[in-house]
């Protein structure tokens, strides 16, 4: 009797459960509903972002977020993460900076290049790449 009762409120849950699956299957959503970043937004958006990091995790999330992208960061975003990583006393994390920037640029030219154009906020900050450090 017990074992009746039982198995009946089984199958009465396991009925009501597919009949609510259906409904739910209907709704999708696609990213494909977002609109394309420009560079020229994606660039104004990191920065501004920088400029108002105020710790650590914020500032490694906000570079891994950054660097995550299929492109280069413009040198601005470089120089406002440099700034934040010297606000947030990380020495370690400016570092870091400029070995993302190399695995992300195409050629060691460019990357020279990058150098050369933040050379100017490195000397302020005192941030040395990893080789230099070597």
């Amino acid at each position: 009797m017990l074992r009746a009762a039982f198995t009946g409120t089984i199958s009465r849950v396991a009925v009501r459960s597919t009949l609510v699956r259906p409904a739910a299957i209907g709704q999708r959503m696609y990213s494909s509903a977002h609109e394309d970043e420009s560079f020229e937004s994606y660039t104004e958006r990191y920065v501004k972002f920088f400029d108002g990091v105020e710790d650590l995790f914020e500032l490694q999330r906000g570079l891994n977020n950054a660097f995550a992208y299929d492109l280069v960061p413009a040198t601005s975003v470089i120089e406002a993460a440099l700034k934040a990583s010297r606000r947030v006393n990380d020495y370690a994390t400016a570092v870091r900076v400029f070995e993302g920037l190399r695995d992300k640029v195409e050629s060691e030219k460019q990357y020279k290049e990058y150098l050369e154009e933040l050379a100017p906020i490195r000397n302020e900050l005192g941030i040395q790449t990893i080789d230099e450090l070597k």
